[in-house]
């Protein structure tokens, strides 16, 4: 009886201490440490398609002058999802033959006369959303205001020229978009003897691709 009481006793004794060693153990041990090699891994490089390059073609009409067809071209970089920055240069023929049956003269040397104009402008894209084609195909739109700067030759005056107006844009796929744009350029001239401002409408379609 002595000797079960004494190891019961030492038994007590120990378990403080066996308590002791096993919280001083980290929680969080690992039992099994793996040993795999690692390896480096090179990320892809997407492309970013910030960028848009574009041909249009539509219909300008300059005040006083009529209606005419007008045809260009767009560069654009896109800074955030809703704000981009646009170049653009463009050429139409603009005719004086209403002037012609009044005047025997006209106003131009030639009844007919470029003209030529570039801007860059700033875009917000105001409405973001969808088309849908069918059930089976929905294309992304994105309605933007835009106005901006340039410069607008005619009849051997080069004038100051602010645009503004807005647009539509539809993806038809990752990298290729149509381009619906209104716009109105203003600027002055003096070609019917006195100097006025002038507002001209145009109205373009056209392709850009992004890069």
């Amino acid at each position: 009886m002595i000797t079960r009481s004494l190891a019961l006793a030492l038994a007590f004794a120990a378990l403080p201490v066996a308590a002791q060693v096993q919280d001083q153990k980290p929680a969080n041990e690992q039992v099994i440490v793996p040993e795999v090699p690692r390896r480096e891994v090179k990320l892809p490089r997407f492309p970013s398609k910030d960028f848009e390059v574009g041909v249009f073609g539509g219909v300008y009409s300059t005040q006083n002058f009529g209606s005419s067809p007008v045809g260009g071209i767009r560069l654009g970089y896109h800074i955030t999802e809703d704000i981009f920055v646009e170049g653009v240069l463009a050429q139409t023929t603009v005719t004086d033959d209403s002037f012609r049956q009044i005047l025997p003269g006209g106003v131009f040397t030639d009844n007919k006369e470029k003209l030529q104009y570039y801007n860059l402008s700033a875009g917000y894209n105001l409405l973001p959303g969808e088309v849908f084609i069918g059930s089976k195909w929905a294309k992304a739109t994105q309605v933007y205001l835009i106005g901006g700067v340039g410069s607008t030759k005619f009849n051997q005056q080069r004038r100051q020229t602010i645009n503004f107006g807005l647009g539509l844009r539809l993806m038809l796929a990752d990298r290729w978009a149509v381009q619906v744009d209104m716009r109105d350029h203003v600027f002055t001239l003096d070609l019917l003897g006195k100097r006025q401002s002038t507002q001209n409408l145009e109205l373009t379609s056209g392709l850009t691709f992004f890069f």
